[in-house]
């Protein structure tokens, strides 16, 4: 067997092999799982390194390690496509994934579901292996709904917490409604071009009918706003923080939600194809940009501070795609999840410092006392607000200057607020946790987290210090733009530049739009803390609705959930019970009824069955005769 084929087969083979083993053996290894999962999943991230060299160096390729599915004209193997981009998502989805394995032996230490844990975190890993790598859209799908799946075992994680299993039940089936168009949208696809094969149906889209591009992209791309928490589907996310803090990392921030962004940038061609479809992307990404940073101004509980950022920032990844720029598209993918796993790493750190308090009105002063912590924080704060030379600057800026130049000014503009709106909602945290007056509770003695938590910290912001330079500007001169953008060749570019503007103004702007937003949040939280009481008080309207999350939930509640149940109800009493149920009951009742009279004619007495028998004749000839 050829050695990059060897190694393509080996990368998703470690963690699945170790999901069966800790599954299975997990009772045996105890402490040691933890240890043995992220040696596992090093080794993915190894050949993960290696195989990006190769295809660095040469051409990508296909393999199929089994044909599975061959009826009629359907075709379906357990096929891998590995190029640029492929590679790219494996070295992020492998490197990021180990790295909060390895975090999380210590934050799991003493669970009694360590090893289960550990299981289901390598299953979640291979699944996004094989969703990467898949080759049609039949295996694709069946690794999207997996990852799923992983996500919602790993939410309710502590399913003895009500909240946690309510949370973990919220994500699934809030998912289900994206994936039905998803699925709706592979099955038109197949009618359509008569194969789910990647290549097949990418030579296939430029002489399909236009209106069928359309509703398939945008059927598609229902299942991006489901999987990627975007409006009006977002709305899983933020409870999603029930679970594990590293799951938060993993799954809700660095390598799940942005599979719709991957998915996206995959079927480029699809979606290039129909400027219709790209311009509800970029609508939908750019109103839920806005709409998150929005909300996250007035949270207080750190986890879902940071869960509404990766709401916004997953916004900016879609604006990128809607417009045609899937190389800075995917940058930012990168660079969000390497100081977006940060920030949830360190939040975790946070709670385990203070032994799992979340409130920011409750902390105060950590600066002194878990310096590793802060610092880590505050470097996934700066990359988050786009400051230089962190790597948020280098990605988030790619985008808004190809939004500027390509003509949306509307977005550009709405982009631009929103993150200065970013930077004030992370350093109104950072301000509030580690520099403010203390108001944490006596009882809590903060404390900094083991090194088996923070070494991962540091390694994350170390890169969230180095990455951004692979994009260096002007972003289209780029080490990575070099890289990635041979694979988007075919993409049929309907949003062309239509200005020249200079990066460097563009980068200018987007600075200052960050340093207003970190200057805001020093004014209120440090310099003058009474002014954010009083511009609370001022605009209490606005704030109302930032801190009610937009009433979103309640209207939800209102319209969609109670309606539902209610009907449910409805069903169960009144179509099960007494329809279904009283049906199949009145019927034995009848049977047992009529059994109960006609068993007395069974009495043992010659006499009655003569009597019996002579009516039976009587009656046959009367009929015989009459008829």
């Amino acid at each position: 067997m050829d050695l990059k084929i060897l190694i393509t087969w080996l990368i998703p083979l470690f963690p699945l092999s170790g999901w069966i083993i800790w599954g299975l053996l997990g009772k045996y290894f105890k402490g040691y799982s933890g240890y043995l999962a992220s040696a596992f999943v090093s080794a993915s991230f190894i050949l993960s390194v290696v195989l990006l060299f190769i295809v660095a160096n040469s051409h990508g390729y296909t393999d199929t390690i089994y044909p599975w599915i061959r009826a009629g004209i359907f075709k379906a193997g357990v096929s891998a496509v590995i190029d640029r981009l492929s590679v790219i998502m494996l070295v992020m989805v492998t490197g990021v994934s180990a790295l909060v394995h390895i975090y999380s032996i210590g934050y799991m230490q003493g669970d009694k579901g360590f090893s289960r844990y550990f299981s289901f975190l390598n299953l979640f890993v291979f699944s996004m292996i094989m969703l990467v790598i898949s080759n049609n859209l039949l295996l694709l799908y069946v690794f999207w709904e997996a990852v799923g799946f992983c996500s919602y075992i790993l939410i309710g994680f502590w399913y003895e917490k009500k909240s946690a299993s309510d949370a973990g039940k919220k994500a699934f089936i809030v998912n289900r409604v994206g994936d039905f168009g998803f699925v709706t949208g592979i099955f038109l696809l197949f009618v359509t071009a008569k194969t789910l094969n990647y290549e097949a149906v990418f030579k296939m889209v430029p002489s399909m009918p236009a209106s069928a591009v359309t509703v398939i992209a945008i059927l598609l791309f229902a299942g991006a706003v489901g999987k990627s928490a975007q409006f009006p589907l977002h709305v899983w996310l933020p409870d999603a923080m029930e679970g594990p803090t590293p799951v938060s990392a993993l799954i809700h921030a660095a390598t799940m939600v942005t599979a719709g962004v991957y998915m996206i940038a995959r079927f480029h061609v699809i979606f290039s194809y129909s400027p219709f479809a790209s311009e509800v992307v970029l609508a939908v990404g750019t109103f839920t940009a806005f709409m998150a940073a929005f909300i996250a101004l007035t949270q207080f509980d750190i986890k879902r501070i940071i869960a509404y950022s990766t709401i916004s920032q997953l916004g900016y990844m879609f604006m990128a795609v809607g417009i045609g720029s899937y190389t800075a598209g995917i940058f930012h993918l990168v660079s969000h999840a390497v100081f977006k796993g940060l920030l949830f790493l360190t939040a975790g750190s946070v709670m385990h410092g203070l032994s799992g308090e979340l409130d920011l009105r409750k902390m105060g002063g950590l600066y002194s006392k878990m310096k590793t912590t802060a610092i880590t924080f505050i470097i996934g704060g700066l990359a988050l607000s786009g400051i230089p030379p962190f790597s948020g600057f280098f990605s988030k800026d790619a985008i808004l200057a190809d939004i500027y130049n390509k003509g949306f000014y509307f977005a550009w503009v709405v982009g631009e607020i929103t993150a200065l709106m970013t930077a004030f909602y992370i350093f109104r945290l950072i301000f509030l946790a580690f520099f403010a007056g203390s108001g944490m509770d006596k009882k809590l003695h903060a404390h900094e987290s083991p090194k088996i938590m923070t070494y991962p910290m540091i390694i994350l912001a170390s890169f969230a210090v180095l990455i951004g330079f692979l994009g260096m500007p002007p972003f289209n001169d780029s080490i990575f733009y070099n890289f990635l953008h041979a694979d988007f060749k075919n993409a049929n570019n309907f949003a062309p530049a239509v200005n020249g503007f200079p990066w460097y103004i563009l980068s200018l702007i987007s600075v200052l739009a960050g340093l207003s937003g970190i200057y805001i949040a020093y004014l209120f939280y440090i310099k003058k803390s009474s002014l954010a009481e009083k511009i609370k008080t001022i605009f209490k309207p606005v704030y109302a609705l930032s801190y009610n999350k937009l009433y979103i939930d309640r209207v939800y509640d209102a319209v969609i959930v109670k309606p539902l149940l209610s009907f449910a109800g409805f069903l169960w009493q009144a179509v099960d019970i007494r329809l279904i149920d009283g049906s199949v009951n009145g019927i034995a009742s009848a049977f047992a009824l009529f059994s109960a009279k006609t068993k007395k004619i069974q009495n043992g007495m010659l006499m009655s069955y003569v009597l019996t028998l002579s009516i039976g004749v009587a009656a046959l000839l009367f009929y015989y005769f009459i008829r």
